[in-house]
């Protein structure tokens, strides 16, 4: 069966220099302006962590940074190539809930459909974003690495999306009333109450990063973050668990060590990806695991029924 094929993620997927080296997986970067300059949220040859822990010094000095995100001349861009050297491609993007890229991304692939009609290429939205989109993409890597075919791997995405799992806690309510996500009111009374909001990837279609609970300070929002991994997580000696932070990798360390006593195993920890990072902001700790299933029995019957994904290009 033919596995040539390339596997593209956005840079939302958060993929650790080791893993990108690892699986092969092409980034394709989101772009961010600070002081009217325009820079890439992720560069091939730089150290990603040399690059977020500047990006959120800027961000705890005040910086105003806007991010862009992936249109459909930088998707065409970067996977035309491999259609030219007469590969496949699956591209996996950031939930639609978060970001208009998945929508350029189908677009893409409608103008490359006509470019190279005997080219298949699927476009996957992962209902997660950060290194709960990336983990994903990974797994379609050592997939692929397997033998599997471009088909093989695209349903198992598909199937699975929704049981990667995610828990973020925030310490600055101030990113999330920038970016809209929660109000004035809510964050005046949030700062002054020491209020640390939960939130999760939920089992909309498509996905949203919504509050689940509220924690009353740092340490009871992190306590938070171990139950919810507790109750949910499935089979974690044998899963990657990730763990991203915004510049706060001591607290992200401790998390990992609380995790393993709980039977986690492998256990990555990374900055938190640029550009979603600026709408949660500096301190913003973030965990990624497979877990229970995030949608109801009724979604989850409904989505077999349809099926969500994009179509190859036969």
């Amino acid at each position: 069966m033919n596995n040539d094929f390339d596997i593209f993620v956005d840079s939302a997927a958060n993929l650790t220099d080791e893993m990108i080296a690892e699986t092969g997986i092409k980034v394709i970067p989101f772009t961010y302006t600070v002081n009217g300059e325009i820079k890439s949220c992720y560069e091939k040859d730089k150290p990603f962590k040399e690059t977020a822990k500047a990006y959120y010094k800027l961000l705890s000095e005040g910086a105003d940074i806007k991010t862009s995100l992936v249109c459909e001349e930088d998707f065409i861009n970067a996977v035309a190539p491999s259609m030219e050297q007469g590969k496949d491609v699956l591209l996996v993007t950031i939930t639609q809930g978060l970001s208009g890229t998945y929508a350029q991304a189908v677009k893409a692939m409608n103008t490359l459909k006509e470019k190279f009609p005997d080219r298949k290429m699927y476009v996957m939205d992962s209902a997660n974003a950060s290194l709960g989109e990336g983990l994903l993409a990974v797994q379609a890597a050592h997939m692929k690495s397997a033998g599997e075919s471009i088909e093989a791997c695209a349903a198992w995405i598909d199937e699975n999306r929704y049981k990667m799992n995610s828990v973020v806690t925030v310490n600055d309510l101030k990113y999330l009333k920038k970016s809209g996500r929660v109000s004035t009111i809510v964050a005046i009374a949030g700062a002054l109450l020491n209020i640390k909001p939960m939130l999760h990837a939920d089992g909309a279609s498509p996905a949203m990063l919504t509050v689940y609970a509220k924690e009353r300070g740092r340490k009871k929002s992190i306590d938070a973050m171990v139950k919810k991994f507790a109750e949910n997580v499935i089979d974690p000696a044998n899963h990657t668990i990730a763990i991203t932070h915004c510049d706060c990798e001591a607290e992200a360390k401790e998390l990992a060590e609380r995790l393993r006593q709980l039977g986690a195993n492998d256990i990555v920890i990374e900055f938190y990806d640029l550009c979603t990072g600026s709408h949660v902001g500096p301190g913003t700790l973030a965990l990624f695991f497979m877990g229970k299933e995030r949608r109801t029995a009724a979604t989850v019957a409904e989505h077999k029924k349809f099926g969500l994904f994009a179509k190859k290009n036969a």
